[in-house]
């Protein structure tokens, strides 16, 4: 499973209507959020969120990464500020950046989403259950990662 569609899920399961790559909000940079609340969210403002997996062991990240902890996350932290910046004003903005090496960056949409998951069924483990999940498939694309460094031979 891919953690965009854990997350499109999750907000669907927690009944705030939304979107998938909403097509009417690209960017003048030619960037697109992965969703969108299709009502305002919050102060009257809708919320559009983007996912980012930056590999901690990548040759780019290598450097960075061996002597501080999460610098990958940090490093698309800060891109995904810059991209989204034009937003500012009319949107709240949630970006989602879980380095490879377990950083997790920014999480508050998914504490967002699990917050209010645990209001329906009034299950106080929902919010568990959702970084469960993303942890579990973020495990599974490092041992895909993992098992393509090995040659086929």
């Amino acid at each position: 499973m891919i953690i965009h569609d854990i997350l499109r899920r999750s907000v669907k399961w927690a009944q705030i209507p939304a979107t998938q790559g909403p097509a009417n909000l690209i960017l003048q940079n030619g960037k697109r959020p992965d969703g969108s609340t299709l009502i305002p969210y919050s102060r009257g403002k809708p919320m559009p969120c983007d996912v980012t997996v930056p590999d901690t062991y990548t040759k780019s990240h290598i450097g960075d990464t061996a002597t501080e902890a999460g610098a990958a996350a940090n490093q698309a932290a800060a891109n995904k500020i810059a991209d989204y910046d034009e937003l500012a004003d009319t949107h709240i903005f949630y970006r989602v950046v879980i380095e490879t090496g377990v950083t997790w960056k920014t999480a508050e949409l998914v504490q967002v989403i699990g917050r209010r998951a645990t209001l329906i069924p009034d299950d106080p483990k929902e919010s568990t259950f959702l970084f469960q999940q993303l942890s579990m498939d973020l495990q599974r694309g490092n041992a895909v990662a993992f098992l393509d460094t090995f040659d086929s031979d």
